[in-house]
């Protein structure tokens, strides 16, 4: 790679793995060439590390000591509380930076489109996942957790999490970061009985084997699979031989068919074959219609015309996640993707506009774990330096600093420093309450505060 004048400036827009990734990976690809600043609108980083892995997994949240290393290093700074369209405008950006990457993810639910969707105790995975996981923007959503019936709709790790989280007890939950409001909550839940549905078969379900045996391993539930909805087709028993996961998801279902396991308070049904057609109620969620589904010759989903409704007084959809807009950045509304090659960032004729990137699923779509973010930030950067180095000496340099524009609209940016502040105060506040390794602050006014303590 020809050497570029250096140091060259990149703002990452998004702290989590995919905006981490890149920032890292612009640090080793140029050689101490590139400065990057991640901004995000929330004060904390590490985006579905801190905010989308479900609470009793530790292990997976520990990704975020490796990110912590990526915002520890000399040429990476951490803007937080500062929004791409609100407070920054993309021309803002473009004028402050040599690149810019977007890398803010997928952050809604998909819509199941069928009657009765809106009424009251419908709702997304994701609010709900927010909610246990102490986003600020769900601090304060309540969920009506007095129906002895619930269903999850969905068939891939989010909905499992949702499941196992309504599953267990608060005592399970306490070493947990939950924050306490959640706890306290989960404490009243008269939830008693949990069904997890799916329009497709055990061979085409999402899960990984992984998570389906920590849901058969649970203290507090028994799960459950009708023996008929375990019977596969040929095409799917093809499936479940020549694939290891499948066969794996498959082999552990089929001992939920067993009759009833006395002694446990809560039971999760798993459905197969039943596609949601209606919720119902009148002022509230009342109960679930399903239609029973098969594959046609062609391997798609069809109805049976059969039907059977379901009891339930809450719905929680987890049927896939999609990304929003950003404030004037090219959108595939169809894809729900910023269009891209490579990384970089396609106008409406198709060609790269100059120096604007994407990294994670908002170039890629929510596909993959948190570690295919590495690889896919890292050929965006390639691409990314390999455009800047090709660029003659002088030409697009920034006209301005970022702390220009930020000062002149007196924003209260949350610095680094700022961040570990509100960590001490989490990992102190689980110490008083002898709870686990920390206990999320959830409210806005209080992350602020445990920010600058001081002010």
């Amino acid at each position: 790679m020809a050497r570029m004048t250096a140091p060259v400036r990149v703002a990452v827009v998004g702290s989590g793995p995919a905006g981490l990734y890149a920032a890292e990976a612009l640090v080793k690809q140029a050689g101490g060439e590139v400065r990057a600043d991640v901004f995000d609108r929330l004060p904390t980083p590490y985006g579905l590390v801190r905010y989308g892995v479900a609470p009793d997994h530790p292990s997976i949240k520990s990704i975020a000591r490796y990110l912590q290393k990526v915002l520890e290093h000399p040429a990476v700074r951490f803007f937080g509380g500062v929004e791409l369209g609100r407070d920054l405008t993309r021309e803002q950006l473009l004028d402050c930076y040599d690149a810019v990457i977007y890398s803010t993810g997928a952050m809604v639910d998909r819509q199941l489109g069928v009657p009765g969707e809106d009424l009251p105790g419908s709702v997304a995975a994701t609010d709900f996942v927010n909610w246990y996981c102490g986003h600020p923007d769900a601090a304060d959503h309540t969920f009506d957790l007095s129906a002895e019936e619930v269903a999850v709709i969905g068939v891939g790790n989010v909905a499992v999490d949702v499941v196992r989280v309504l599953a267990k007890t608060p005592e399970d939950l306490r070493h947990t970061d939950v924050p306490e409001h959640v706890l306290e909550a989960l404490g009243r839940s008269r939830v008693r009985r949990i069904h997890m549905v799916g329009r497709r078969g055990p061979a085409q379900a999402k899960f990984t084997t992984k998570e389906l045996r920590e849901l058969g391993a649970l203290d507090n539930a028994s799960v459950h699979v009708r023996p008929g909805d375990m019977e596969l087709d040929p095409a799917s028993a093809a499936l479940a031989e020549s694939d290891r996961h499948v066969r794996g998801n498959v082999k552990v279902m089929a001992d939920w068919t067993a009759g009833e396991v006395a002694g446990k308070p809560r039971r999760i049904d798993v459905r197969f074959w039943r596609a949601p057609v209606e919720i119902l109620g009148t002022d509230r969620v009342e109960g679930l219609k399903l239609e029973h589904t098969r594959l046609d010759e062609t391997g798609r989903v069809t109805g049976t015309g059969e039907y059977e409704t379901l009891p339930v007084g809450l719905v929680l959809r987890s049927v896939g996640y999609q990304s929003v807009p950003l404030a004037g950045v090219p959108f595939d509304e169809r894809a729900h993707v910023v269009p891209n090659d490579g990384g970089r960032v396609l106008g409406p004729d198709g060609t790269p506009l100059p120096r604007e990137y994407v990294a994670g699923w908002i170039k890629r779509g929510p596909t993959g774990v948190v570690g295919t973010n590495k690889s896919d930030a890292a050929e965006t950067v390639r691409n990314l330096l390999a455009d800047l180095a090709a660029r003659p000496p002088g030409v697009g340099r920034p006209e301005h600093t970022v702390e220009e524009v930020l000062e002149a609209g007196c924003l209260p940016v949350v610095t680094y420093a700022d961040w570990l502040n509100l960590d001490a105060a989490e990992i102190a506040l689980a110490r008083s309450l002898s709870r686990g390794e920390r206990v999320k602050l959830a409210r806005w006014d209080a992350m602020r505060q445990a920010c600058r303590p001081e002010r």
